[in-house]
């Protein structure tokens, strides 16, 4: 029989579906999942099938319906509270990082706070300064947290399952260009374990880590290298907190160059955590060649021509890394045409 193909957002809806039917303590609300769009196909459905009491939308305030969503999950529920932007959650910071994530220490594990936390960040022109940003990188600084942020439909499926049957909080990360992709996803229940890494490509020469979509424009990235020689190396994190140090490490003990490309600004950065933590585990007298991609220090532009130059894309990367592998040389320019989901796109939303 032929593997089933889905797209990344019917994936999260499936996996949702599943765990509703399956138990009845999970619920899922949040702006919009009521919406005949079911925020990008994601909760499409939903209503129909489990009824307002275990779907509903939300008032306009998310540091309220965050606290609801966080006493439910004291309660004994467990609650996915979905958030259109990620940029938003700067609006429940309050209650996630002050009660959610520190529930289960401040009594003794005897309570536990067993929430998921859906936001989408990502580019595409007209998101703009306050609907662009990824800030995976401050929940990853908190104690308490789980940061997950899958690439492909099978891991976004397997890691949703997973996080909802985490007795703790899970900050699921999407990008907005990723419900597009397709990919194999079995239709029966499976969990994606949290703390392992996926190669998705192998190489000798330099090992590239992808945050996210990053994770899929490391991988253009690598074809284009392929015209020159290079034989790059893919992994996707998938879980950022926990990481998985493991596999990058056997990797750049193997190719003695690590570029980390992140979808998000590089000061205080996820980015800067991974090659950080690779660094302080390697043994005395090991040595490997850093770089590191992300956002333009400045606020997200919404114009495409702004776009260009405030992303990483699969050219810049694949020149960061020739450059690395030829010693600073940048005499070579990749043949890259602009990927289907962007180059279609017709914004803002």
């Amino acid at each position: 029989m032929a593997e089933r193909i889905i797209s990344y957002a019917e994936a999260i809806r499936e996996a949702t579906h599943q765990e509703m039917a399956r138990d009845e303590s999970v619920i899922t609300f949040g702006l919009g999942v009521d919406d005949f769009k079911g925020i990008y196909g994601t909760t499409k459905g939903l209503l129909e099938a489990f009824g307002p009491d275990r779907l509903f939308d939300t008032p306009l305030s998310e540091d309220a319906m965050t606290g609801v969503a966080i006493g439910a999950a004291m309660a004994g529920l467990r609650p996915i509270h979905v958030h259109i932007r990620m940029d938003f959650l700067l609006l429940t910071v309050n209650q996630l990082i002050n009660i959610a994530a520190k529930t289960r220490y401040m009594y003794g594990g005897s309570l536990k706070c067993p929430l998921v936390v859906r936001s989408i960040i990502g580019k595409s022109w007209g998101q703009g300064a306050q609907h662009s940003q990824g800030l995976h990188s401050l929940f990853m600084h908190v104690p308490g947290l789980k940061v997950v942020a899958p690439s492909t439909p099978h891991d976004a499926k397997g890691c949703l399952i997973q996080a909802i049957r985490d007795d703790n909080p899970v900050m699921f990360v999407e990008h907005r260009l990723l419900h597009l992709f397709h990919g194999h996803v079995p239709e029966e229940e499976y969990t994606t374990p949290f703390g392992k890494a996926r190669m998705l490509a192998p190489g000798k020469d330099i090992t590239m880590v992808g945050v996210s979509y990053m994770a899929a424009d490391c991988l253009r990235a690598k074809h284009l290298l392929d015209q020159t020689g290079i034989q790059a190396e893919v992994i996707d994190p998938i879980s950022l907190v926990p990481f998985d140090y493991d596999a990058v490490l056997a990797s750049v003990r193997k190719t003695k160059r690590l570029l980390v490309v992140d979808t998000a600004w590089l000061t205080c950065g996820a980015a800067a955590e991974i090659i950080t933590g690779v660094l302080e585990r390697l043994n005395p007298g090991e040595h490997i060649e850093i770089k590191r991609l992300g956002f333009a220090p400045a606020s997200c532009p919404p114009t495409k021509v702004l776009e260009d130059a405030f992303y990483p894309d699969p050219a810049s990367i694949a020149l960061t890394a020739y450059a690395m592998c030829h010693g600073g040389k940048t005499d070579w320019k990749p043949d890259y045409k602009e990927e289907k989901e962007i180059a279609e796109f017709r914004g803002p939303f």
